[in-house]
């Protein structure tokens, strides 16, 4: 097993099927700088960095495209930007209304992409149409969208449309993109968890973690999370209670509720989970800065 050093890393994606790992990294020189380092699993210690425009901020999410040639990095300088994963260079850059979150690609269209906002908006972006979102659609709350899914259309005749599955604070939340004006819904049976920190889906077996701290409110009714444990490092939360909740995506359009089980997960930080498909075995594995 290989461990690299990695300075300032923020989020990283895998294209397994080609070998290539892309992070993003803030690196502290005369200036903060953000770049993106892509590395070759094969060679792990041979990488190409590459400077982001200026004024991109930290970049919040990153994805491969499924065909690999492509990746999509959504940014808190209001930008999403497309890289040639060919060439190296920054083919489409999108304006926003508001800091970026996350991103996802369609898993039924090459073409489209979307992006989740600070202020709980989901944009639908088109690499045909670069001048901006073809849909912007407000979400049920102002919270940040942390984590986007697109989820395929499994429903018996395939009627189902286009959805997505997203995560903020109050919990997963399921968008019906090609219908406009429909309202986002949530997923059921989750109402009263806490605060919703992380969200994992498998698209080969529909299988949804859905991740959650305790939920406090305090005299001004601002929730919190409420520590259990003695205090990590500055900045870097502590360790609480919370639960991870299998959900099982059944006909395109039905969630049902598998089971929970308790967990340690840090106060203040939206780390990142994943559902491995394994010969033909799914393990869930996510990251948490105050138990390493």
């Amino acid at each position: 097993m290989d461990e690299l050093a990695v300075d300032g890393g923020k989020v990283f994606h895998m294209d397994l099927s080609r070998d290539i790992l892309l992070l993003a990294q803030r690196q502290h020189a005369m200036d903060v700088e953000h770049v993106l380092t892509k590395i070759s699993l094969l060679h792990p210690y041979e990488s190409e960095r590459i400077k982001l425009p200026p004024g991109s901020k930290v970049v919040k999410d990153l994805h491969i495209s499924p065909s690999g040639k492509l990746a999509l990095c959504a940014s808190l300088g209001k930008k999403a930007y497309i890289l040639s994963m060919e060439t190296n260079n920054f083919v489409i850059k999108y304006e926003l209304p508001a800091p970026a979150w996350s991103c996802s690609w369609d898993l039924d269209s090459e073409h489209h992409m979307y992006t989740g906002l600070q202020n709980g908006m989901l944009l639908l972006l088109d690499m045909r149409q670069t001048s901006g979102p073809v849909e912007s659609m407000n979400g049920l709350t102002s919270h940040p969208i942390h984590t986007i899914h697109s989820l395929p259309d499994n429903s018996p005749l395939h009627t189902g449309g286009r959805s997505v599955l997203t995560a903020s604070s109050i919990g997963p939340g399921v968008w019906k993109t090609d219908i406009p004006r429909e309202r986002t819904i949530m997923v059921p049976g989750l109402e009263n968890q806490g605060v919703c920190i992380l969200l994992a889906y498998s698209p080969i077996t529909d299988d949804i973690v859905a991740s959650f701290r305790p939920r406090v409110h305090t005299a001004n009714d601002v929730v919190a999370t409420q520590p259990s444990l003695p205090p990590s490092a500055p900045g870097r939360g502590q360790g609480v209670t919370g639960s991870h909740v299998l959900i099982d995506r059944v006909g395109g359009n039905n969630y049902h509720h598998i089971g929970s089980t308790l967990t340690c997960v840090n106060s203040v930080r939206l780390p990142k989970s994943v559902i491995l498909n394994l010969e033909n075995h799914n393990f869930f594995a996510y990251g948490d800065e105050s138990t390493n």
